[in-house]
């Protein structure tokens, strides 16, 4: 039995780096840029954690996992049981493990970290997730019996995921309307093949298909049917609306409709859900030219910066009117981006769009800035300096300052209340709308947030509806159903293939 380590030596022991394949390689394709951490480095980095009589960690878990009893499990070697502990709270592990900022949630208040580094939560949390993949045998919580409801989610991203799971949970008959022809939302069509793999998307969506979720694609609520269709004739006792925020941002200036310029929505779509990083096997070619400039420097950015260089691109161009200090993306999305030679213009804003006679994309015309008093987000205002422009010569721009609420389902359903953005109103204690039976989260409701941040919405929502459906007062902090653990198939690498029309 090894000894139990003082608090002086977990202190000592420095955060264990994630491996990660070689810039000058992973720049060329589209293989996952992070390895994992192995079995020794997952203990060595669990034994870090301090075991703090009042942890903070949880308080910064969107989802609430219990984070100490998590790593004290890992520090043990008892990889399954961690992951238990991790899925009573979280079923999509291996998802959350590789895309959620944990630096500005879990980590941020870990306590280990007031005197160096944070306990590396989101890779332990990773970890666990592949171990179990790897050896061939997921395992879900059960569910209750069934209770006799009917359930519907519209929207299949990570709000409607985890919403879908707890329901399933606790019994109740859940069914998931996604618009587009495979389930995950941004999951599957908005973040690259590199830093989430499909075939990971498609095994946590098959583990909720193992709780009796049901999948209905290429189901446009609000066009196949509406809400009130759904609620009436369709006979569900409620609904849960988690579209996401779709509709991306412009820059509105001159020459943004010339031949080239598309949005990142649009750009990461086609890679992703349309599968045109595998080309030609799936024959959706990109065609963006060799020099591309894309707008902004949050995370969705940084994702078109380096899926553009793994198109082959000579130059990809990053413009942000703030410093690398203001950027929203994470810190280690810019140091992959930087490590593989994205050419960042800082304090640079693009004014205008060129093109040539035949409305094609020439260049760019760019301001430069510098920084003022800060504004409404609290970050310093970029201000132009005068006389400073000048161009540069790009065949493709693509627009990647944010996304609002696609209005297609709220225009669709009479007496939805929306705000001035075109999110959705809930009440903040229930998260029910205006419409009585009929419940939303995420970023229909927030804004564009984070893949966790949505996945704790839809779960919080689900405590609301199960409560709803039994006449129940609803208590915020009471946990949902709490049941042992029971294996179910996975999805093998061919099955995967299979089912996503490879050729």
């Amino acid at each position: 039995m090894a000894r139990e380590l003082t608090k002086k030596e977990r202190l000592e022991i420095p955060r264990h780096a994630m491996p990660a394949r070689d810039p000058a390689e992973r720049a060329h394709d589209f293989e996952e840029v992070a390895l994992g951490y192995t079995e020794e480095l997952a203990v060595g980095e669990a034994e870090r954690c301090l075991g703090c009589k009042k942890p903070k960690c949880v308080d910064g878990c969107p989802v609430g996992i219990d984070i100490p009893a998590f790593l004290v499990a890992v520090a043990d070697g008892r990889f399954i049981e961690a992951l238990a502990i991790i899925k009573a709270d979280n079923t999509l592990p291996a998802i959350c493990g590789r895309v959620c900022p944990q630096e500005d949630q879990c980590e941020a208040t870990c306590v280990t970290g007031n005197k160096g580094d944070p306990v590396a939560i989101g890779r332990l949390e990773r970890f666990v997730a592949d171990l179990e993949r790897a050896g061939g045998e997921v395992r879900m919580p059960e569910c209750a019996k069934p209770s006799g409801f009917k359930v519907g989610i519209v929207g299949s991203g990570p709000a409607g995921l985890a919403c879908a799971a707890s329901l399933a949970r606790c019994g109740h008959s859940v069914t998931v309307f996604e618009a587009l022809h495979k389930p995950g939302g941004v999951l599957t069509y908005g973040i690259p093949e590199f830093r989430l793999p499909k075939a990971i998307v498609q095994e946590e969506i098959r583990s909720l298909t193992a709780l009796g979720v049901d999948f209905q694609c290429n189901f446009v609520v609000g066009a196949t049917a509406t809400v009130d269709e759904l609620m009436g004739e369709w006979g569900y006792d409620t609904l849960f609306i988690g579209t996401g925020s779709g509709l991306p941002y412009f820059l509105e200036i001159p020459g943004e409709n010339m031949i080239g310029v598309c949005s990142a929505n649009e750009f990461l779509t086609r890679v992703n859900l349309m599968r045109a990083f595998e080309f030609p096997y799936y024959d959706t070619p990109v065609c963006i030219g060799h020099r591309v400039a894309v707008v902004g420097a949050g995370n969705v950015a940084m994702d078109c910066c380096r899926t553009a260089l793994r198109f082959g691109c000579e130059n990809v161009i990053c413009l942000y009117r703030r410093t690398r200090d203001e950027a929203p993306a994470r810190i280690e999305e810019l140091e992959h981006a930087e490590e593989e030679g994205i050419d960042f213009r800082w304090l640079s804003a693009p004014v205008e769009v060129l093109g040539n006679d035949d409305a094609l994309v020439s260049g760019v015309r760019v301001q430069k800035m510098e920084l003022g008093e800060p504004d409404s987000s609290g970050r310093p205002r970029p201000v132009p300096i005068p006389g400073s422009e000048y161009d540069i010569e790009i065949d493709s721009l693509i627009i990647g300052i944010g996304q609002g609420s696609n209005p297609l389902l709220t225009n669709a359903t009479e007496g939805l209340e929306v705000d001035r953005r075109g999110r959705i109103v809930t009440h903040e204690q229930t998260t029910m709308t205006s419409i009585s039976g009929v419940f939303a989260g995420g970023d229909i409701v927030t804004g564009a947030a984070t893949v966790i941040l949505a996945m704790g919405a839809g779960k919080r929502a689900a405590g609301a509806i199960d409560a709803y459906l039994r006449g129940v007062p609803f208590d915020l902090e009471e946990q949902l159903i709490d049941v042992p653990l029971k294996e179910s198939p996975m999805v093998t690498e061919q099955e995967t293939r299979t089912q996503n029309g490879a050729r």
